[in-house]
């Protein structure tokens, strides 16, 4: 069982709770907020046990709070990325993977794979990209395009959820 190095969850109040896992789910604080009204505290300090209630509140909620909570997250190599507008985690998850050192061309392809799948499944492409590098990005791109929507939807939130374990895996 691996514990955080940088926080103690468990004695934190609600708010304080909420506020430091706001966006474990990208844009998100219910996840936080629904996790600790339905958790156990003494969990909250195991980062496998806080994500495994986690990612119960996301499996359980609403499709249209899933939905939502897919479409806070920005495109990959997007317009966002290019103008700096992501969030800390997602701006140091694109350049752990060497996104923001694509070509002109990988940009290109990026921009016309994002597009494609935006208008196939209505919400950008999800993927934890730690550990993967653009070529491998790109070409599980390529290949979740033929996916079914109820698959890629489901494929989304399981990426969701890893994208979650490894962001508390950092605190």
């Amino acid at each position: 069982m691996s514990h955080f190095h940088s926080l103690t969850p468990s004695s934190l109040s609600r708010a304080a709770f909420i506020a430091a896992f706001a966006d474990i789910y990208e844009h998100s604080p219910w996840v936080a907020a629904r996790t600790y009204d339905q958790g156990e505290p003494a969990s909250f300090d195991e980062i496998d046990r806080l994500h495994a209630q986690m990612a119960a509140v996301l499996l359980a909620a609403s499709r249209d709070e899933q939905l939502a909570l897919i479409n806070a997250h920005p495109d990959l190599a997007g317009k966002a990325a290019i103008r700096g507008e992501l969030t800390a985690a997602s701006s140091a998850e694109q350049a752990g993977a060497g996104i923001q050192d694509c070509s002109p061309e990988e940009f290109a392809r990026f921009s016309a794979l994002n597009a494609a799948y935006k208008a196939r499944f209505g919400f950008p492409f999800i993927k934890a990209v730690k550990g993967s590098n653009r070529q491998q990005i790109l070409a599980a791109f390529e290949q979740r395009l033929h996916h079914s929507p109820e698959q890629e939807f489901a494929t989304a939130l399981a990426e969701i959820n890893r994208i979650a374990l490894l962001r508390l895996q950092a605190l």
